[in-house]
């Protein structure tokens, strides 16, 4: 089964919440999770930031919704427990506990209508997503929106303006010491299927042989295979192959494969490090999304 969206949730917290006892969030994650029956590896799935289990963060906003609705309050130190509201709703044995039920509440209406700004952010209020989730799936369709213009416009460059990124990119990663030592490093070899040669580090302990090639059709194994070759004929141990395109699958196991490390970076791989690490791109907007530290409340008073 699937992790079931927080509106879902809401209904099973209130009834947990029955017994007119104090609870915890934990508690509460634990005892839904085994009463919905949700697997291991469904209590262990993660949002797309890594920070928090996906269960935990629904169970959290629909506490929130309720809390915002006046059927549950907060009794301090982390604990929480239902309202006389909340009574009288379960006492309607409603089937589902949703969006248009709450807003019966006026403290519910103030609460949202202040965001009730856009189509999309109708979504959230009426969909299965937690607001959390939403601004994380549009942080990554935007991502990847500007990932792809990224890649169109590197492959409209003239072939020694990429070779630049490159060096860019590289540096900004960490690699090639100064910026003037990279630039003096790459594109002036062109020969033997090298374009250039980089510092691994910053003191030159060893180097990285670099070929940059602005393709536009798939990349096969003869042009990795003679990469390899020309890294051989300098006695180098490491190379990295940057392309515009991508690689078949007979060149990344053949890559795979080497006795020496080459790494393949296609197009797709490019754009999403230029966006890491700063290259060719700028920061519009910067949001910092905050929590409750429950260390805090749940500390000694």
């Amino acid at each position: 089964m699937s992790i079931p969206g927080f509106q879902t949730v809401m209904l099973p917290l209130l009834a947990l919440t029955g017994d007119r006892q104090q609870h915890t969030l934990s508690e509460a994650v634990d005892a839904l999770a085994a009463q919905l029956g949700l697997s291991d590896e469904e209590r262990k799935e993660r949002l797309s930031s890594g920070r928090q289990p996906k269960f935990d963060n629904r169970v959290g906003w629909a506490r929130t919704y309720l809390k915002k609705a006046g059927l549950l309050e907060y009794t301090g130190r982390g604990r929480f427990r239902i309202t006389d509201r909340g009574v009288e709703v379960l006492q309607e044995e409603p089937s589902e506990i949703d969006i248009k039920l709450l807003d019966r509440f006026p403290e519910f209406i103030e609460f949202r209508a202040p965001k009730q700004r856009a189509d999309e952010e109708e979504d959230v209020w009426e969909g299965q997503l937690t607001p959390q989730e939403l601004l994380e799936s549009s942080h990554r369709g935007l991502r990847s929106q500007l990932a792809q213009e990224l890649l169109e416009r590197v492959r409209a460059c003239d072939p020694g303006f990429f070779e630049k990124l490159v060096v860019d990119l590289l540096v900004a990663m960490g690699y090639g010491g100064s910026r003037s030592d990279a630039g003096r490093a790459i594109g002036g070899r062109g020969d033997g299927g090298i374009d250039g040669i980089i510092k691994e580090d910053k003191l030159g302990l060893d180097a990285v042989y670099v070929q940059a090639k602005r393709w536009k059709d798939t990349v096969g194994r003869p042009v990795v295979q003679g990469f390899a070759g020309s890294l051989q004929g300098e006695k180098a141990r490491k190379g990295v192959l940057v392309t515009t395109s991508r690689f078949s699958p007979d060149a990344r196991d053949f890559a795979d494969r080497l006795d020496r490390r080459i790494v393949l970076i296609d197009g797709e791989e490019l754009a999403e490090l230029m966006i890491d690490h700063g290259v060719g791109v700028s920061e519009v907007e910067t949001y910092v999304l905050k929590a409750i530290d429950l260390d805090y409340f749940e500390g000694e008073w």
